[in-house]
């Protein structure tokens, strides 16, 4: 089946698959490392071991999570020399730049300090210990920046000429940096991240809220995650209506595609809720829509005119089917989180959070929603930037390195199964130490042995650790 692909689209495919494993990890690590922050903060302020139990237990995961997105960025990065070589050329001037910025800013930030917060508590001492956890918090973090300033300045180019050669020439760095999209996608990134990370952590509270209301450290992660969830869902839902608008300013080919609107509405556009996009016939069939919304949300003004794809030439027209889909994906999960972290504030005030299980189960159902939404928003993105890699100059087609399809094929059917196998080999660990009681589950990445007061007890219920059995 592959072999009826061209190797435009064979890259394509590949690059899509590696990203789409690379990205979930990230959204994973960087929710988590500022969680981990805030569960050792807490610990050191309160002395409630219960922080400690959640903390020793979360980096345990956070650790596994970190490794595995380390890997597959590696390895997706060497595409952009095999399969992308015109781009790597072409964009190269702005791009390798702010790749190296990540690489020796952010990501020796978060090496560097790693250790330290996963090994090092009872040999540096307690606040360098919390100082290393901050760092590989604002690491991921700087990481994230980075990246999405560069796949930013990809959908919004800035700052930048063109040289004799085709090549997009640095002008003015902080234009490049600060895009004109980067703020609002940097803001919707990492509440994402924060998202996933709160869904995740509460489905496992309710996991183990399930099987015992009284557990404690379920009680702690589950209201911890239901507050997150709560408060930041109505923030990143106000974020994504301004991206949005940016969207429309900017790129308003992607907002035709994802409001479904092939025609021009020249007295106010209707919110198309569903329907099949037809692509032969330029119309959405079968379209469940109310009036004039559209119009009311992208301009504030129920009447305000719209213009649809038929003011876009074919040749640039982004495939919409795959847009406007994956687009009502995020937005359904986005109301969905709501739903929940409204429900959770129900149940808080009621007084029977911690003994509901149907919103127990609910929030277990919703675990994997975050990297769901993760993956759709970003199939939007990218999807609707289409067909070109730096949008409205350079064209995907023209990206594309002297690769023939069968080589491509062949490397993209590796991937597939060495990262069917390897990825998920690691997340059948992670989800095995998720099933795991915190209070339960050896502490396989010990500190050594802590003598400061309060502490001892609760290691001791987990056994000595592989320091002490060691004699060291």
């Amino acid at each position: 089946m592959l072999a009826d692909f061209s190797a435009e689209t064979l890259a394509r495919m590949q690059f899509a698959f590696t990203v789409s494993f690379h990205i979930i990890f990230p959204a994973f690590s960087i929710g988590l490392a500022s969680y981990l922050a805030v569960l050792n903060g807490l610990w050191l302020k309160t002395r409630d071991e219960t922080y400690l139990t959640l903390f020793q237990y979360w980096k345990k995961i956070f650790a596994v999570a970190f490794g595995m997105g380390v890997v597959s960025g590696i390895v997706m990065s060497y595409q952009f020399g095999t399969n992308w070589s015109v781009f790597s050329d072409r964009a190269g001037p702005v791009v390798g730049p702010l790749m190296a910025y990540e690489v020796l800013s952010a990501f020796f930030l978060e090496a560097g300090f790693l250790g330290i917060m996963l090994f090092g508590r009872a040999r540096v001492g307690e606040r360098l210990h919390m100082f290393a956890t901050v760092m590989v918090a604002l690491g991921t973090l700087m990481s994230a920046t980075w990246i999405l300033s560069v796949n930013s300045w990809m959908q919004t180019p800035a700052g930048y000429s063109v040289n004799a050669d085709g090549q997009f020439v640095p002008e003015d760095w902080w234009a490049i940096v600060f895009n004109p999209s980067f703020p609002y996608r940097l803001v919707h990134m990492v509440l994402a991240a924060y998202l996933t990370t709160a869904l995740v952590v509460g489905a496992v509270g309710a996991l183990h809220l399930l099987r015992n209301r009284a557990d404690p450290e379920a009680r702690r992660m589950f209201s911890m995650a239901m507050w997150m969830a709560a408060l930041v869902t109505p923030l990143q839902i106000f974020a994504g209506d301004a991206h949005g608008l940016n969207t429309l300013e900017h790129q308003p080919a992607k907002v035709m595609a994802m409001e479904g609107h092939y025609d021009s509405h020249p007295d106010g556009a209707p919110l198309i809720l569903f329907g099949i996009p037809n692509a032969a016939e330029k119309r959405i069939d079968y379209a469940v829509e109310i009036p004039k919304l559209s119009s009311l949300i992208l301009k504030h003004d129920l009447n305000a005119p719209l213009d649809g794809l038929d003011t876009i030439s074919d040749d640039d027209e982004p495939p919409v089917a795959i847009v406007f889909w994956s687009f009502r994906i995020m937005i359904a999960l986005g109301f969905a989180m709501l739903g929940l972290g409204v429900w959770s504030l129900w149940a808080r005030w009621r007084g029977r959070l911690y003994d509901s299980p149907l919103l127990h189960r609910a929030a277990l159902a919703m675990g994997p929603a975050g990297f769901v939404a993760v993956l759709a928003g970003w199939v939007t993105t990218e999807v609707g930037r289409q067909p070109f890699t730096v949008y409205g100059l350079l064209r995907t087609s023209d990206s594309l390195a002297p690769v023939d399809a069968p080589a491509v094929a062949t490397s993209l059917i590796a991937f597939i199964v060495v990262y069917f196998f390897v990825f998920g080999a690691g997340t059948y660990y992670i989800a095995r130490m998720m099933n795991k009681r915190p209070g339960a589950l050896t502490i396989g990445l010990a500190d050594g042995p802590i003598r400061t007061a309060g502490i001892t007890p609760a290691l001791q219920t987990h056994g000595p650790s592989k320091e002490s059995r060691h004699g060291t």
